[in-house]
């Protein structure tokens, strides 16, 4: 396998880790406002909450990452 072919599995790997983790965050979180509702409402992030929040902000950083690296690649090969 050449490299391109390496960061393109990569790519798609993140890619579907990226959208099931988005998928499972808690529904609802920022819909209060659009109903009119009271946009006060805060609450910490905890526990499996917590680390979804954090595993979504890796995943989309090295989903930027491995892009970028895949076009200065692209120009070189």
């Amino acid at each position: 396998m050449d490299l391109s072919k390496i960061l393109a599995i990569t790519q798609i790997a993140i890619s579907a880790l990226l959208v099931l983790a988005i998928l499972l965050q808690q529904r609802g979180a920022g819909s209060s406002a659009i109903m009119g509702g009271s946009s006060a409402s805060y609450y910490t992030k905890r526990g499996f909450e917590k680390v979804l929040f954090v595993a979504i902000i890796i995943l989309a950083t090295l989903f930027l990452v491995a892009a970028v690296f895949s076009m200065i690649t692209a120009t070189r090969f």
